[in-house]
């Protein structure tokens, strides 16, 4: 792998870097899921209703959006090791905050700093691992997007877990914050110093194969908004289940994806990345339909693990891609692509819920189906050489 003057004088990235980014993956998904099990207290103590508490969170993606397109400067100014320590203890350092926050303005404001520390780190860990992924000449993405899921569902377990057995929101969130720091300590002597060959602008406007690279990430990421905000109220209001049992369909989604990245770097080695996005955005698609084509509960539970098996790989082979295209440098690419895919998060919900208000779910599911039919096509496209 070539290198620069400012990367020359570091040993290529090896078995340590690798472990370093598994973790700094880890700790970005912990943080994030240690905040989905106190928005009902943070609703109860600020005494707002659904449209304050939507906005509140709203706070959250903005400062992702807000933050991302820099990052990709920083990186390339500051080294990945800087920057992912630094965002990594901005957001755990929110979750005290996010526990205990008296007022909607203080919420707000908490919100704000978590998403922008929570979308800086996601854009340093992934330029770290195109760089780590690129030195081992092997296929690595999927692996540490694995750990993301993985730290996703330990994270959402654990808060849960204590706040069920009685400890407050703040004692729960102060023993996940506890652990995230042991993570950053123990990974960071080994985090990469650098983050780019060359000193980056502070923004590049997408264009060509990265703008299309990202509109790709866009869409996957609307698919997997659309299960996450959706899959419960499809599960009640159109298969009429008890909202006992709702959940289970995200938890089927988010546990099928979590094996398929943590399986997916063979995978992914062995099919390429082409085969990846084509049948993977077939799979996810043909989920979707087998949720609205079977009114059986059982069958909705399959299609949701389909989601997340198809769905698994693709955004990792798409990063891969950003970061293998000659267009841009690549932490501005990387940066560029996650911002474009975080707004189809964002964006998912309203749009799924706009269509359902003028048709119905099933009618939105489908067009989600549909979208990824579109992306399976482009699989080739992505994958030829510029």
């Amino acid at each position: 792998m070539a290198v620069s003057a400012s990367a020359s004088q570091y040993p290529l990235p090896g078995i340590a870097q690798q472990m370093s980014t598994r973790i700094a993956f880890l700790v970005s998904g912990l943080g994030m899921s240690a905040w989905a099990p106190l928005v009902p207290f943070a609703k109860e103590r600020l005494a707002v209703n659904e449209a304050t508490l939507g906005l509140l969170v709203l706070c959250l993606g903005v400062g992702s959006l807000l933050a991302m397109p820099i990052t990709g400067m920083l990186t390339g100014r500051f080294g990945c090791r800087r920057v992912i320590v630094t965002s990594g203890l901005l957001f755990t350092s929110c979750l005290a905050l996010l526990a205990t926050a008296p007022t909607v303005p203080t919420m707000a404001l908490a919100l704000l700093l978590f998403g922008a520390g929570l979308g800086v780190s996601d854009v340093a860990m992934n330029v770290q691992a195109v760089i780590v992924e690129k030195a081992s000449g092997r296929s690595m993405m999927s692996g540490f997007h694995g750990f993301y899921s993985l730290g996703g569902i330990l994270g959402a377990v654990g808060v849960t877990a204590m706040l069920w057995l009685g400890f407050s929101p703040l004692a729960s969130v102060m023993a996940i914050m506890g652990v995230i720091v042991l993570l950053l300590i123990s990974c960071a002597a080994t985090l990469l110093p650098y983050g780019s060959t060359t000193r980056d602008p502070l923004f590049v406007r997408p264009r060509g194969r990265i703008l299309f690279i990202g509109s790709l990430c866009f869409m996957v990421f609307l698919a997997e908004g659309s299960v996450l905000d959706w899959s419960a109220v499809f599960m009640t209001s159109v298969r009429e289940i008890d909202p006992v049992r709702a959940g289970l369909g995200y938890a089927a989604f988010s546990i099928a994806m979590t094996i398929g990245r943590l399986t997916g770097d063979g995978i992914v080695q062995l099919l390429g990345g082409r085969r990846i996005i084509l049948w993977g955005g077939l799979c996810a698609a043909s989920g979707f339909v087998l949720v609205v084509a079977l009114p059986n509960e059982i069958a909705a539970y399959a299609g949701f693990v389909l989601i997340g098996l198809g769905a698994s790989n693709i955004v990792p082979v798409l990063f891969t891609a950003a970061g293998n295209q000659k267009v841009m440098p690549v932490s501005l690419a990387i940066a560029s692509v996650a911002s474009m895919g975080y707004a189809g998060i964002l964006a998912g919900p309203a749009v799924i819920g706009l269509v359902a208000q003028v048709s119905s779910l099933s009618v939105s599911f489908l067009l989600v189906a549909i979208g990824l039919v579109v992306l399976a096509s482009c699989a080739r496209k992505v994958t030829s050489p510029e």
